[in-house]
């Protein structure tokens, strides 16, 4: 097995890990919304081509990220969402 090089805050989060530090927060509504996800991401029935700002794009990865998603499947999500009449504005 190869060897890797940790830094200080990887080996912390390493060690907290070994330690049984920490908890996992899935909660039911969390383990729904992400099997719907998954299954959203393999009904693949058309394709899509769009052109967004770089901006727009970047703050799409990121709240994918936040999500723990795909970024495609985030924004097959908010398109369904959408169609749907499931999604709304907050402010």
């Amino acid at each position: 097995m190869k060897e890797f090089s940790l830094d200080a805050e990887e080996q912390e989060l390493l060690d907290a890990f070994d330690a049984g530090e920490f908890q996992s927060v899935m909660t039911p509504e969390r383990k729904q919304f992400i099997e719907t996800v998954a299954k959203q991401s393999f009904q693949q029935n058309k394709r899509v081509n769009i052109k967004v700002s770089e901006s727009d794009f970047t703050a799409i990865q990121k709240a994918a990220l936040q999500q723990g998603i795909p970024h495609q499947a985030f924004i097959s999500s908010i398109l369904h969402k959408y169609v749907s009449g499931t999604l709304y504005e907050v402010r």
